[in-house]
């Protein structure tokens, strides 16, 4: 019934396998990818012809884990996966780069590429294994892609690489770096790492490349068993309507690209496509079409010619020189840190807002629920580039982009013991030309510096092109948007004056190769010192002083015994907390108390609080407290949060105390002395011996009790009365009870002091022989 092909290596300690020709079988391409326990399902389709007036490569990637893959049900109200997450649309990225730009140019048939997470082990990431199995799908489907291409995830530690190293140690290790590339040359680089050199980095994208090479070579071999039969496609030859928009529109093209006003450019370039729709109007839809998308082609040839030739740029820029930059900070005056970052006719407002432990980012994933105290939110409204367009929720690029700067910058976080806030950092984009990601990175930056959140050092970034014609390279830096239209790389990299915290690369060719790589690493390094010399002028470390509109948060570390008289039955003590301050109290499992409010007092009362239920009483110690119960034979004081203590009312005054009331009244201020704390912790308090204006302590003028004579040395109780055996039955030889007996009224007075004919089981212990 199966005609199932199958290849296996071993790699990184594991095996990798492929299978086809079981699952999905009316897919063009079908793998079932499996690395450990961790398996992931792609299917690839493609539409037999081309919609017509298509003039554009429709490729749609979606990834998408199955929460059943980790034995899980999706947290929510429907129980069910629903829109991608943050995670699947950013490996849905992940995988689109580095197969993009393998179709050939001009075929326009619509691919959907879906991977979908089945089996997840905990160990093995499911995102570079989606993208092996991308990959052989597309190269067994039969479909033009001039693949295939491998993926691998490097980590870095103790100054060895590690292929594929286990979830948790590549998110907290020096280096999480994920590669593509083909046999022969490098497709797509992303990176997170805790400043590493220029060195380092390269260091491990070469060797990720090699690893790379292994996964492509088990594709082909599968490919050789199962791939289908190629597609025919057909490659038109446009050179003659190329020559014919060269002649027309050449120079007005050459022109216009000299105009360093970008709005200026733009016009005189819409008045050049203006005149070539003009001269192809009377052609058909599909040569109309063709000499469009021509157009772009001429353009190209000039400006990438001109920068070759003599390294003129679009804006008369030299290869290496960064566009004038303007930051500043304090921006805004109500928010806890705000920047402004300009660089040339790219512009961001980045804000940072400071919050408690309650504002962190529940994340619900295949790994379980985890939560983040980092976020960045980048937003690309239509109007940054003058046009009409939509707005609203973030798109996939948007995502991407906020997530590149997130990687940049959480390598300079403080522990959350050191600072022990919620960040949230945005990026409002109100000009782009150019790289906006990277002005997210420095704005960003300087935002959190402004807030006062204590940064290790700044961060900067920097967006590189790249102009390749056969063995003749340019490396650009700070590239403006055309020159990333027209160039053939996008490489993005982010750090400090230490190394780098971030790195990404796309490739519109079929790769680049050791030497590029090198060469444009050591250029961007040039360029985030300068634009780090820009943005210390403006603010060169982090503020001393938090904002006066930020939480502040003070944190104790209590005994964890003690948790549960903070916290008191069902949530009643901390609830009466914040309740009475005002403060936002937090708890954990350690004993960890994090209080928190924008006004300092708030937080010392709520300090305050916590201290005294926490603390152990001290015999002999005075302490303020509040009368909360009074009873015939004294008051009960609460003097330290949860504790309460008694006073007897021989212990009021120095003299005779008839009734308690007479001396203190429900909810009154007093000052009290420990005198005991037995055994079983109950407290016995003196007012007598505090002065109660001054909370001094007075001598105690009073003779000192006598001794308490020992239960033991009392005589013998049963001597004295006779074994009960000899005593006869109840209600027998004692009579009838309340007869022999005498009534109740003439039973000898068995209440203590200040009490007639009172219970002493309802007195404290410390008080029944008095």
């Amino acid at each position: 019934m199966f005609d199932v092909k199958t290849v296996s290596m071993e790699w990184g300690g594991k095996t990798l396998t492929l299978e086809t020709g079981r699952i999905a079988r009316q897919a063009d391409g079908a793998v079932l990818a499996t690395y450990g326990e961790t398996v992931v399902l792609c299917a690839v389709t493609a539409a037999k012809n081309v919609k017509e007036g298509q003039d554009f490569f429709p490729l749609t990637v979606h990834y998408q884990e199955k929460f059943f893959a980790a034995g899980r049900i999706p947290g929510g109200f429907f129980k069910r996966e629903r829109g991608a997450t943050e995670k699947e649309t950013l490996v849905s990225r992940l995988i689109d780069r580095p197969v993009r730009p393998l179709f050939p140019e001009g075929f326009y048939n619509e691919i959907n590429v879906i991977a979908q997470v089945l089996s997840f082990d905990g160990e093995c990431e499911p995102d570079v294994l989606a993208m092996i199995a991308a990959s052989a799908a597309l190269t067994i489907s039969g479909v033009p892609f001039m693949g295939p291409i491998g993926a691998v995830r490097v980590g870095y530690e103790d100054g060895e690489y590690l292929l594929n190293p286990k979830q948790d140690a590549a998110a907290a290790g020096a280096l999480d770096l994920v590669v593509a590339a083909t046999g022969n040359a490098v497709m797509m680089v992303e990176s997170q790492a805790r400043e590493l050199t220029e060195d380092v980095m390269l260091g491990a994208v070469m060797f990720a490349h090699e690893e790379c090479k292994k996964v492509a070579n088990l594709i082909i071999d599968l490919a050789e068993k199962a791939a289908k039969d190629p597609w025919e496609v057909a490659v038109s030859d446009n050179s003659a309507i190329k020559a014919k928009l060269k002649d027309l529109i050449g120079a007005d093209i050459a022109a216009a690209y000299k105009l360093t006003d970008k709005s200026a450019r733009s016009n005189a370039l819409n008045a050049a496509r203006d005149k070539a729709k003009e001269a192809f109007a009377s052609e058909d839809a599909q040569t109309q079409m063709v000499a469009i998308k021509t157009v772009k082609k001429v353009e190209a040839d000039i400006v990438r010619g001109a920068i070759l030739k003599d390294g003129t740029r679009i804006d008369g820029r030299t290869t290496t020189q960064v566009r004038p930059i303007e930051a500043m900070v304090g921006l805004l005056p109500r928010t806890h840190g705000s920047a402004l970052f300009t660089r040339g006719e790219t512009q961001s407002i980045c804000t940072t807002t400071l919050g408690t432990k309650d504002s962190e980012q529940m994340i619900d994933g295949l790994e379980g629920l985890s939560y983040s105290n980092f976020m960045l939110h980048y937003n690309f409204p239509p109007y940054s580039v003058g046009e009409v367009g939509r707005f609203g929720a973030p798109s996939r690029r948007d995502t991407g982009h906020g997530k590149l700067a997130w990687r940049a910058l959480q390598a300079v976080l403080p522990s959350k013991e050191e600072f022990p806030y919620t960040i949230r950092v945005v990026s409002d984009i109100t000009e782009s030309n150019g790289s906006s990601s990277m002005a997210t990175v420095c704005g960003g930056a300087l935002s959190m510096m402004d807030a006062g959140v204590p940064i290790t050092r700044p961060v900067s970034g920097i967006a590189m092109g790249l102009i390749l014609e056969g063995d003749e390279f340019t490396v650009l830096s700070d590239i403006l948007g055309d020159e990333d239209h027209l160039g053939d790389m996008d490489f993005k990299v982010a750090g400090t004056e230490v190394g780098i915290t971030t790195m990404q690369m796309d490739i519109k060719v079929a790769g680049i190769t050791k030497e590029i790589f090198e060469a444009a690493l050591n250029q961007a390094r040039d360029g985030r010192a300068h634009i780090l010399s820009e943005m210390t002028k403006a603010l060169g470390s982090a503020r001393t002083e938090l904002s006066a509109h930020a939480p502040r948060i003070e944190t104790i570390q209590i005994d964890k015994s003690k948790i549960r008289d903070v916290i008191g039955t069902g949530g009643k003590v901390i609830r009466e907390i914040v309740a009475e301050t005002g403060a936002k109290v937090d708890i954990d499992d350690e004993g960890i108390i994090k209080i928190s409010s924008s006004d300092l007092s708030q937080i010392e009362a709520a300090k305050k609080w916590i201290l005294g239920i926490v603390e152990e009483a001290e015999v002999g110690k005075i302490y303020t407290g509040k009368v909360v119960n009074i009873v015939d034979f004294g008051a009960f004081v609460n003097f330290m949060g949860g504790k309460d203590g008694l006073v007897h009312v021989s212990e009021m005054k120095n003299e005779r105390v008839e009734k308690p009331t007479d001396v203190v009244s429900e909810g009154q201020e007093v000052k009290v002395k420990v005198l005991e704390i037995d055994p079983r912790g109950k407290v016995r308090l003196s007012m007598r011996v505090v002065d109660q204006e001054t909370g001094e302590e007075l001598e105690d003028t009073r003779p000192p009790r006598e001794p308490r004579e020992p239960r033991g040395d009392r005589g013998d109780r049963g001597d004295r009365r006779g074994p009960r055996s000899d005593r006869g039955g109840r209600g027998g030889d004692r009579g009838p009870r309340g007869g022999d007996r005498g009534p109740r009224r003439d039973r000898d007075d068995r209440g203590g002091e200040g009490k007639e004919g009172g219970n002493p089981d309802h007195m404290p212990a410390f008080l029944k022989d008095d």
